[in-house]
């Protein structure tokens, strides 16, 4: 039975993923802060320990077979609450939580990326071979993490996913994504504001995103290096109108100072072998339905920027 140490496993990809493993039959350790909770189940094979990724001493080592690294601070508006706690967590965690794991022999490192990397691209399709121009701090850190693993990788196999924006329901829910963001509204306010709408942003399904780490987890050894993963590429007043097929919303469109649009190409993944099997719509749906029974409230933990501002406020986050 392998054993998979998966940092960030309680978030919002991280929890479905977690899920996963454990019915794949994996045994899981999962290294979290729990800025925003905990959504894990009690299972045998599951040990979750709440740490700072920063204090990579304190994260096990010992028997791990593949590190899944998902923690994060996610997404600009977070990053740049502090520039010093993003890099501190985003790269130089990274850096020694990778030296950990070649100095315990670990087989496996799979890192979780961001499409964000590219920047602002005029490509039709934005492939693994297009130069990174990252624009904000959060885009820079997950650059310069990448080029500090790919240094190890003749010690390690290194596998970097570069994933489109996440859609979709997870029990460990964000309300700040596109997709889930503009259902949310259309559900709960009745209006959909939509800013700009014209950039063109890719998007993969949270279901799918746990299956290219599984793919990763299978298939990684002879496909070492730097995959996209996004497949559908849609601008954000078309994803407005998807919504509003669903719920009669108004959409109120206004000026954006986010420049940020191109189209992600997961050419070189489908190549591979992966099969992607949900869509922008299934994450539409779902979320309507779970709001519909109640179960999908306008809270604030479900907002990253949000949650941590609060926690800052109440000392839990030192900014210094």
């Amino acid at each position: 039975m392998k054993h998979i140490l998966v940092t960030g496993g309680c978030g919002y990809v991280g929890t479905p993923l977690t899920k996963s493993l454990l019915e794949a039959g994996y045994s899981v350790t999962v290294y979290d802060i729990q800025w925003f909770g905990n959504y894990l189940e009690h299972h045998s094979n599951l040990k979750v320990i709440k740490g700072d990724i920063r204090d990579v001493n304190k994260i096990p080592m010992d028997g791990i077979d593949v590190v899944i690294h998902l923690a994060n601070i996610a997404n600009d508006p977070c990053s740049e609450i502090d520039s010093k706690l993003n890099w501190e967590v985003n790269v130089l965690a990274t850096q020694f939580l990778v030296e950990s794991a070649v100095s315990h022999g670990v087989k496996q490192f799979i890192y979780a990326s961001s499409g964000s990397v590219y920047g602002i691209k005029e490509e039709p399709e934005v492939t693994e071979e297009l130069s990174l121009v990252p624009i904000t701090d959060y885009n820079k850190t997950k650059m310069v993490s990448e080029r500090i693993l790919l240094s190890y990788a003749d010690k390690i196999c290194v596998n970097i996913i570069r994933p489109a924006t996440v859609c979709g329901y997870s029990p460990r829910m964000r309300l700040d994504l596109t997709v889930n963001l503009l259902t949310f509204s259309a559900l709960y306010k009745g209006k959909i504001t939509v800013f700009g709408g014209n950039q063109t942003r890719p998007n993969i399904h949270i279901r799918d995103m746990v299956r290219v780490y599984h793919f990763f987890l299978e298939n990684g050894f002879s496909l070492p290096g730097i995959f996209n993963a996004g497949f559908e590429n849609l601008t954000v007043l078309e994803i407005a109108k998807m919504v509003q097929k669903y719920i009669p919303a108004e959409i109120e469109i206004l000026d954006s100072n986010d420049p940020r649009s191109y189209r992600l190409s997961s050419t070189k993944l489908l190549s591979a072998g992966f099969e992607p099997k949900s869509t922008v719509d299934d994450g539409i749906q779902e979320i309507i339905y779970v709001y519909r029974k109640g179960n999908l409230k306008d809270e604030r933990i479900y907002y990253n920027i949000k949650t941590m501002v609060d926690l800052v406020k109440k000392g839990e986050i030192i900014l210094v």
